[in-house]
């Protein structure tokens, strides 16, 4: 079908102009479109399409956005997008009326229109409505822009999400997976007995977390306050409270840096469960993502930006076995920091401010082996420097038993079996703010005392898991961003 010519980028600011003048001339004749309050829909367009042979003799209600037309004599035809797709119209002036065809000859693309009509066949076998009344509900007062170019100004495209969808709805395809990789999460977890429960958003103290918090003020308690950083200390709280398996969809925001991976607020799913341990978030954490990826994709095998992943196989390295494998050094052989500080030398490695031998070992798998972690793996046993709210293995109390799987890379989450020691967990707290101070006098980090005193009631074995949900969608969407996968990504305002 001949598509109407769209002007170019010239001529905006004159089919402005052009098209506020329709507007007045509608308001003249008191037929404002924004009063309109309600029309009746009765189909979406792909169900006028998919139950066409059910349908020829009924009248159908179907409305959105008229993307495209062509304009002939008595009769013409336009395209029409709504929610669910796009469907052709068919107007002809007889059936219509001489007044509301002349009406519809002066609308624009991008009005939003709301018809009624039977649906039939045209001559060249594409399924259509022929309209028998139409109404216009709402102006487009911008032109759209060039339909053979599209809106491809990523930036254009992130800060105005619904021009993006209008011109790009392949855009919108990939929210709908979103939507439905939420609602696969959300079934597997309440399916294993997990309860979904809400916890502040808004808290108390910057806690000693390296993470940097949004600070607030809190006007009628006058006290500051900060946007979360994490939901986990809340959580299990809910634990000694009683609560087995609980889980929450929580908003996350942190004051840190912006690439394609990370955006100041994004969305995590943290669960825990008592009676279990790190190994059996393992389990849970493979169950799921095989579940998950095939009940959204039809497959465990994806591509993710042109690469081959395998989800139905998961390796399992701890992180001496990984640094060892990628690097060639073996940590289980180094005896002191001082050892460990001058093989970092020897191999160029970053030295963290605190140069332990557990926190150099991390360094090591950075610069070494995340890299190499592009086909789904675990790697477990952690330093107990990097890792403050994880139990100590009992056989080595140097780590931890805590795990965080790869793909492609991009670490995508972490585990613990949750540290119930009130006592331990009141030290690694305090010596953590502590080495914040010396970092940074200005924090405001401070201890959660009231956590240890939950603790201090009897926390079971637990098992804890934390998740960037964003990142799996990217994953399973094959978006190349985090901006893709967030409808309304943080951008700074423009001048």
């Amino acid at each position: 079908m001949a598509e109407e010519k769209i002007l170019s980028a010239q001529e905006l600011s004159e089919q402005e102009l052009i098209r506020r003048e329709k507007l007045q001339g509608l308001l003249d004749n008191d037929l404002n479109p924004y009063e309109i309050t309600k029309f009746d829909v009765t189909h979406a367009s792909t169900e006028v399409i998919a139950n066409y042979e059910n349908l020829q003799e009924t009248t159908v209600s179907v409305a959105g956005r008229m993307i495209g037309r062509h304009i002939m004599g008595k009769a013409s035809f336009a395209r029409l997008m709504d929610g669910a797709g796009k469907i052709q119209l068919y107007f002809k002036r007889d059936d219509v009326g001489e007044e509301a065809y002349a009406a519809f000859k002066k609308y624009d693309l991008g009005d939003v229109i709301g018809v009624t009509g039977v649906p039939f066949v045209t001559k060249t076998g594409e399924i259509s409505v022929a309209v028998k009344t139409v109404t216009l509900l709402a102006k487009c007062l911008k032109p759209l822009p060039e339909k053979f170019h599209g809106l491809t100004d990523t930036d254009i495209r992130y800060r105005q999400r619904y021009l993006d969808m209008i011109v790009n709805p392949e855009v919108k395809d990939t929210f709908v997976k979103r939507s439905r990789i939420m609602r696969e999460l959300r079934d597997f977890l309440d399916g294993r007995g997990f309860l979904e429960v809400d916890t502040p958003i808004l808290t108390p103290f910057e806690i000693g977390a390296s993470a940097r918090p949004f600070l607030t003020h809190h006007n009628t308690l006058d006290m500051d306050m900060v946007l979360r950083i994490e939901t986990e200390l809340y959580l299990k709280r809910l634990i000694v409270g009683g609560m087995d398996r609980v889980y929450e969809v929580g908003r996350i925001f942190r004051n840190e840096g912006m690439d394609t991976k990370h955006n100041p607020e994004f969305t995590s799913i943290e669960l825990y469960q008592a009676y279990t341990d790190f190994r059996g978030m393992m389990d849970l954490v493979e169950d799921m993502m095989k579940t998950v990826t095939m009940n959204v994709c039809g497959s465990l095998q994806i591509t993710y930006q042109g690469k081959e992943i395998d989800l139905s196989h998961w390796e399992r390295m701890t992180m001496v076995e990984a640094v060892k494998k990628y690097s060639g050094v073996d940590f289980a052989q180094i005896a002191s920091d001082e050892e460990a500080v001058a093989i970092a030398k020897e191999h160029h490695v970053h030295l963290p401010e605190i140069p332990t031998k557990g926190a150099i070992l991390a360094e090591f798998f950075d610069a070494y082996v995340e890299e190499n972690l592009i086909q789904p793996t675990f790697i477990y046993d952690y330093p107990v420097e990097i890792s403050p709210l994880a139990k100590r293995k009992p056989d080595d109390p140097m780590f931890t038993e805590r795990f965080e799987y790869f793909i492609n890379a991009t670490e995508f989450g972490n585990a613990f079996s949750e540290l119930n020691d009130p006592i331990d967990q009141k030290g690694r707290f305090e010596r953590q703010v502590e080495e914040r101070r010396k970092l940074d006098p200005k924090t405001k980090a401070q201890v959660d005392y009231d956590y240890i005193n939950a603790l201090e009631y009897g926390m079971p074995p637990t098992g804890g898991l934390g998740f960037g949900v964003d990142r799996l969608v990217m994953l399973l969407t094959d978006s190349a961003s985090i901006r893709d996968v967030l409808l309304f990504p943080t951008m700074k305002p423009r001048d």
